[in-house]
């Protein structure tokens, strides 16, 4: 089979860049994916973070600046994985350098700056971008997908998602970015985790009308290079939305935490309906629960939740065997092969990246949740 090569770039060379640059190198893992992948150059302002990539042999160009990465013409697609506050302004560069791009989230500092960012991709013809978010592709948090989009839960009432983890717990932790509003922004894990808990939402059409938000600032100081600091941001998040839908409202849940006990990184979806229920955590990652009412021997008709192992197929298949299983890694490699595959226009009705559209309704939801929070009501979003 000839495939499309496609030279990727990465700015940023930190934690989610490296996990970037192996997805890749496990690319050949993909079965008759239509793109070869092949990372080409990384650019970062820190050379000790560029030196971790200087031992792949398709590197050919390591970039203290990324505008030298951006001016090549043989770079396709780039990778960007920056502070937020510098979003708005790498994206733009990449966009109008003719870059495709996959943008972490959350896709701007704040609500004004995503809705800069979209307008630049409007007005770029051909642009292609997309927002990461890997954890939907779990082939967990797929069933969940399927399951509604079949009808199995009937007219859903009720939606509940969360992405949680326990990494602020230690008070002793110093001050870095993501604790500072200027550069996170001030919705703090809310900003950095929300696309995650609202990737699937917003893809199967619960759009809110209105929020309400309650967020807690629970560290208000960490110790810096000069002393202590205050922490400007919310460590957790929790909303309550109101979701128009035919039938009547759906109540959406979204659960976003950094002080989450017991939780390392604990993504979760459940959506409740009048014929029935699908959830799904990463806690128990082979599992997914199905609700349904069945006739229990000598007991009667009863409600019961059933649970059914995964394996590991998800949106792209893979040589890994059907009943082995699926871990962090294995949800960025199905997320880059969705993401290629849509910008080579073959990936048909397989479940995609976070579009700008939904980047910047998540934004919406955020800014309507800060506003809640402020005024103690619940919020139109703007």
């Amino acid at each position: 089979m000839s495939r499309r090569v496609v030279n990727v770039g990465i700015i940023g060379g930190g934690l989610m860049g490296r996990e970037v640059a192996g997805a890749i190198r496990r690319w050949p893992t993909l079965v008759d994916h239509p793109v070869e992948a092949r990372l080409t150059a990384v650019a970062d302002i820190n050379p000790q973070a560029l030196s971790w990539f200087a031992d792949i042999d398709t590197v050919r160009g390591l970039h203290e600046d990324y505008r030298r990465l951006l001016a090549d013409p043989e770079i396709d697609v780039v990778y960007i994985a920056v502070r937020h506050d510098l979003h708005e302004q790498f994206y733009i560069d990449a966009i109008r350098a003719g870059k495709a791009l996959l943008a972490e989230k959350p896709f701007g500092i704040d609500l004004a700056a995503a809705r800069r960012i979209v307008r630049v991709i409007e007005e770029t013809p051909g642009a292609f971008v997309r927002c990461s978010s890997e954890i939907p592709f779990y082939p967990g948090a797929q069933w969940v997908v399927e399951a509604v989009r079949a009808g199995a839960v009937g007219r859903p009432f009720s939606v509940r998602a969360a992405m949680l983890h326990s990494s602020d717990l230690d008070l002793d932790k110093p001050i870095n970015w993501k604790r500072q509003a200027r550069y996170n922004g001030r919705a703090g894990a809310l900003n950095d985790l929300g696309m995650h808990a609202l990737h699937i939402p917003l893809r199967l059409g619960w759009e809110p009308a209105s929020v309400y938000g309650l967020l807690q600032d629970i560290v208000p100081e960490r110790r810096g290079p000069d002393g202590w600091e205050p922490v400007d941001t919310f460590e957790n998040a929790e909303l309550l939305a109101r979701v128009p839908a035919t039938g009547g409202e759906i109540s959406l849940r979204v659960e976003t935490k950094r002080v989450s006990l017991g939780d390392k990184n604990t993504w979760s979806l459940e959506v409740q309906g009048l014929e029935g229920g699908v959830r799904y955590s990463t806690k128990n990652p082979k599992s997914v629960e199905f609700f349904r009412r069945v006739d229990l021997p000598g007991v009667g008709r009863e409600q019961v939740w059933q649970q059914a192992d995964t394996g590991s197929v998800s949106v792209w298949p893979s040589v890994t065997g059907p009943l082995f299983e699926f871990g962090f890694a294995d949800s960025i490699l199905q997320m880059w092969s969705a993401f290629l595959a849509e910008y080579a226009g073959e990936l048909g009705d397989r479940f995609g990246c976070a579009t700008p559209h939904e980047a910047l309704e998540a934004h919406r939801i955020i800014a309507a949740a800060l506003d809640s929070h402020d005024s103690g009501r619940a919020v139109a979003l703007p």
